[in-house]
This record gives structure tokens, sequence and C-alpha cells, in this order.
């Protein structure tokens, strides 16, 4: 029996994890559902491990005696009495399954092909992604979490030695929650997680938040109207990126480009600078409801940090850029107003956590990086094309999204990507909206990643595992 909960469930202005009395009383098959689609988000430590099949029918023997009883479902995360030392979850990439046999056709045609063949989708090359994600040869990943580290090395040894030589562990990451009052933010400094969805009947929405329905999350459930096999209700895709971020030359290029702000020090111009890339200051304030200072106090309330729409009175949304620019990453990938009436279905559960050590002393005197440190994505859906993929070709990448402005609002300077090529975008300076800036680096470098099908547990023994 575990004392303290697994997850970090009061992180100021995130909305909170469903109790274990949501969980009991929702609709979903919340014991069936794997833990880290519907709970996931607010981990303290966790481990990543990519993995290749050797020997089917032995690993197949291991996953269903070994594995499956201890996959944790959403339930089981939802209450601390429940919860495992370490929390389980595993997915598997389309050839994974082919090694299993098992022929049944998602219907996912982003995840039956595999990531590395969505490049011009991502808009990337492989120039900059882990070996072992370019191919198609990783058949699947295991995500261990846990609040205690040490934990998590024991599970791996343990898996290690129960799988021996029938898998190939080819890749893995170590990813843990940033220390002290910067939990919850990403390397960047912002606060990260503000925006996630609901699912109607499953969560309680604050102010602001979008309501979907659970199959656009989780196959087979409701409103999800793709055909899929019945084995794979309660399921989910899972998009995993490892994203690198380069986080001295992202300081150094808010101070050496921040516009010119008559009353502001330069510290302050950077910050604002860099608020407007984000949308949001780094306590989580909306620049929207905040378009100059920061406000901690609003940045940490979650009644009132994500109930904005872009919309101003007296302000015309085709133009206005005071409050919050075009091209800001929150505007780019969730555009309110901006986007009346398709934007629901356009929606992703998103599971990510830092990875990689604080920046150095000698890295900040620098301004140049030396350690590997970024965020782990994990995105969950029930379409990929519809999901993940969708928000970084169509609207991250779309140089002329959000549509209907006075100007084109250029790349979410953030994680839109163009090839490794230069960037241009609006908005940034606040006295000049209307003006360019060039982005001649990308501060977000794709090391690659995979798609996944997170199966419904029941499968894994009675499918999978057959």
């Amino acid at each position: 029996m575990r004392a303290h909960d697994i997850t970090l469930s009061d992180l100021a202005g995130l909305p909170p994890i469903p109790s274990a009395a949501q969980v009991a009383s929702a609709t979903l098959p919340v014991d069936d559902i794997q833990g880290d689609i519907l709970i996931g988000m607010h981990k303290l430590n966790q481990l990543f491990l990519f993995f290749t099949i050797n020997d089917p029918a032995t690993f197949k023997t291991h996953l269903a005696n070994d594995i499956a009883p201890i996959v944790a479902s959403a339930a089981q995360l939802s209450n601390v009495s429940t919860q495992p030392l370490v929390a389980l979850n595993i997915a598997f990439s389309q050839t994974g399954l082919t090694a299993l046999g098992v022929t049944d056709n998602l219907n996912d045609a982003a995840f039956s092909a595999g990531q590395v063949n969505d490049l011009t989708n991502l808009g990337e090359t492989t120039d900059t992604w882990v070996p072992a994600f370019i191919g198609t040869s990783i058949h699947g990943v295991i995500l261990l979490a846990s609040d205690d580290s040490s934990l998590l090395e024991q599970q791996a040894s343990f898996l290690d030695t129960t799988f021996g030589g029938s898998v190939t562990t080819v890749h893995q990451l170590e990813a843990t929650v940033r220390p002290g009052a910067e939990a919850g933010h990403e390397k960047f400094g912002f606060v990260d997680g503000i925006s996630q969805p609901a699912l109607n009947g499953f969560h309680d929405p604050l102010p602001g938040q979008i309501v979907v329905d659970p199959g656009v999350i989780i196959v087979g459930a409701t409103n999800d109207p793709i055909a899929r096999p019945a084995w794979a209700t309660g399921g989910s895709f899972l998009a995993f990126r490892q994203l690198q971020q380069l986080v001295p030359e992202f300081n150094k290029f808010m101070v050496d480009n921040a516009p010119p702000f008559e009353g502001k020090t330069l510290a302050q111009r950077a910050n604002l600078f860099g608020a407007r890339m984000v949308g949001r200051w780094k306590s989580g304030a909306p620049i929207d409801l905040a378009p100059l200072e920061d406000d901690p106090v609003l940045g940490a309330d979650p009644m009132r940090n994500n109930n904005f729409d872009f919309t101003h009175p007296d302000s015309d949304i085709t133009s206005d850029q005071s409050h919050c620019p075009f091209s800001a990453h929150i505007r780019k990938v969730r555009p309110r107003a901006d986007l009346t009436g398709a934007a629901p279905t356009n929606t992703i559960l998103r599971s990510g956590i830092p990875f990689g050590p604080e920046v150095s002393d000698d890295e900040t005197a620098s301004n140049t990086t030396t350690q590997l440190r970024g965020l782990a994505f994990v995105a969950y859906q029930a379409q990929i094309a519809k999901g993940f993929q969708f928000l970084q070709r169509a609207w991250s990448n779309n140089v002329n999204f959000p549509p209907r402005k006075n100007v084109a609002p250029g790349f979410d300077v953030i994680i839109g990507q163009a090839k490794n090529a230069t960037r241009s975008t609006v908005g940034l300076d606040v006295n000049n909206p209307t003006a360019a800036i060039s982005i001649p680096q990308q501060f977000v470098v794709s090391n690659g990643g995979e798609y996944f099908f997170s199966p419904p547990i029941s499968a894994i023994a009675s499918v999978l595992a057959a």
C-alpha cells in the first residue's frame, strides 16, 4: 500500500485530476482504460522503454502472464489507496501489432504508416532524430511512472529479467517533474497543461475549458465515427515525440530581440516577448487577459486562467493583436473564437513530462545548450489525423492560420516546424503587431517519435497475447 500520491495533484492553476468519486461514476470503462490516457500529465517521475520484439511467442507468454495483470487502469490511478508503487502502461506500434500476429485494421492511416513516414505533415526531416526512431523497428513502448525514481529502476530491471531475450530495449528516456516552484512548468519556464480538454461525462469542466465527447480521445466511445474492431474499444492512439528544448538559446533570443517598450527594463521586455510567443506568462496567466504585465494570482486561479476566447469589446478579432498575437502558441493549437464550430474534434489529451537536467551555470553563461533536455510529449486521441497530426500540420505549421486575419499570422514559433528553415511570424511586437519577425533557429528540436496504440487492458491478454 502506498502512502503518497503517485501524481502531482495540487499544481497551481492546472485542471485537477478527477477524483475517485468522479471516476467511479463515469460512463467510460475506467477499469479497462489504461491510466495514463485519462489520469496522466501530473506524474512525478517516468521512464519510457521503447522495445523491439525478437521472439513473439515468448513475449506473448510474458505479456499475458506477467504484464497484463499489472497494467494500471484509470480507476486504479484515481485513488492513492489503489495506486501501485509503479504504474505500468504499454502501447504498440503498427509493426508491433503485426509482429504479434494482430491483423485487424484499426483504420488510422498515420498509425499504420508510422511517424517516420509522416515527415511532410510534420514539417521536419530526420536530421535531428534519435536513430531508434528512424524506420519502423520500434514495436512498442512501456511507460513506467512513480513518485520514487529508484522504484522505476527496480521495475525496469524486473522487466528486463522477465522478458529476457524476447525483446530488446532500443531506446529509453527518463523524465521527471521540475524541482520546487518550477513543478508543473516546462523547460522554458512556462506552466504547462492549463488548456487540457475535459471529457464529457468524465471531467467537471472549468470555466473556459473545452469539452469534447469521449470518442474524440477514446476509441469506440461516444461519437468516435470510425469503424474499429470490437476489442479496440477503450484504447487510444498515443503520439510520442521526444522534443529537445534549447533553453539558453531561447533565453538569449528573448533578450537580443525584445522589441522596445517605453518604461520597461530589458528583462521586462524579454519576458513580454516570450509571453507573446507562448500566449501566457510563465505563471500561466494568459496574455489575452493580462497583455502587458504578468498576473501570478490570475495564473494560479483555474477558475479564471483559461476563461477567455480572444474576443474583446470594441476590438475586431480579425485585426486585434494588442492582447494576444495570432501566432501565439496557445492560440495556434486552440483557436477558440478564431475558429468556432470545428475545433472540438481537433483535440488531444496530453500526458507529457519534462526530461533532462536544469540549465547549468556554464550553459547560462555561454548561451549554449550542452545537455539534453526537453519535453517527452505524449498525446492521446482517437484519430491521429484529426488530433496531433492536424494540430501540427494544419495549425502550427500553417502561416495562414488562424484564418480571416488582416495579416498572415506566420508560424507557431514554439512548435511550428519548417524543415529547419528560417520561420517568420507577426504579432510579437505589441506596439507594431503587423511587423514580421524572423526566427532563424528552432528552439524546440524534434528528436523523433512514433505512433502507438494504447489498447484496452482486457485486449492485452485476450487479443495481443493470444
